[in-house]
């Protein structure tokens, strides 16, 4: 039976529309210490107000924070928002902030990726003007430590927030990739079946697993990094943007 037409084109953010820590050697060149280095001197900088603390302590309990985070994001298919992140962290120490010092370290936290910003992977611009029009776009992305409120000022920046027509966060939706909510959700958002969505990102499993899991199709973006693939079969890989257009083309009339 041959398949729905294409209705929809739904975009992976990272390494895919944004190159992941591009923003790292702007960081370097201003005198900023690099991202994870610097999230760990605000915990301390923030607790040293109120009772001395150990630097290596803050450390051993951020590390062991992440390695929570990664092993709920991989198993569980959620992301823990930045303030929930910070909880975890501080009741493991045992400590509290007052509610406003809190806020003010989130918003430190969720907005680090606005000062310095990331590089847009080369063609993407093209390429959505190219879709735009022709298909429903939506960003649908898993949120790490940037909330969708600031991606969408990454997005915005960039001149690329109005080309989509919705917009599926992992912080907003409470689900990640490969969750099927994820791709259901920007769905409903598009007012298109799960099946007449065409899904592109660059991570075989989390990507086009889940793209494939509720009847949507996938391509495999390599644009900027070639990830081991051997548990996934795309339905096609693109490794120059500037041929995405054509393969959502030739998909559609498959």
């Amino acid at each position: 039976m041959a398949k729905q037409r294409i209705r929809a084109v739904t975009f992976d953010l990272w390494d895919c529309m944004f190159v992941d820590d591009t923003d790292e050697p702007k960081r370097a060149a201003a005198g900023a210490k690099p991202k994870p280095e610097t999230r760990r001197e605000l915990v301390h900088r923030y607790l040293e107000r109120h009772a001395s603390i150990g630097r290596e302590t803050v450390d051993l309990a951020y590390d062991v924070t992440d390695a929570a985070f990664r092993k709920v994001w991989h198993d569980q298919y959620v992301t823990w928002t930045v303030r929930e992140r910070l909880g975890v962290l501080l009741g493991g120490l045992d400590r509290q902030l007052p509610e406003a010092e809190l806020a003010e370290l989130v918003a430190l936290h969720e907005e680090m990726e606005l000062e310095f910003r990331p590089d847009p992977v080369p063609g993407v611009h093209e390429a959505l003007a190219a879709l735009k029009g022709k298909y429903e776009l939506a960003v649908v992305s898993d949120a790490i430590f940037s909330p969708g409120r600031a991606l969408r000022q990454l997005l915005a920046g960039e001149g690329l927030l109005d080309h989509f027509d919705a917009f599926i966060f992992s912080d907003e939706l409470g689900y990640a990739k490969p969750a099927p909510q994820v791709f259901e959700a920007a769905a409903k958002g598009l007012r298109v079946a799960p099946s007449e969505i065409v899904h592109v990102g660059d991570r075989p499993h989390n990507d086009v697993v889940g793209a494939h899991r509720v009847g949507a199709r996938a391509i495999l973006l390599t644009v900027v990094k070639e990830r081991d693939a051997t548990d996934c079969q795309p339905d096609a890989v693109c490794d120059d943007y500037a041929t995405l257009p054509s393969i959502v083309a030739e998909l559609d009339e498959r």
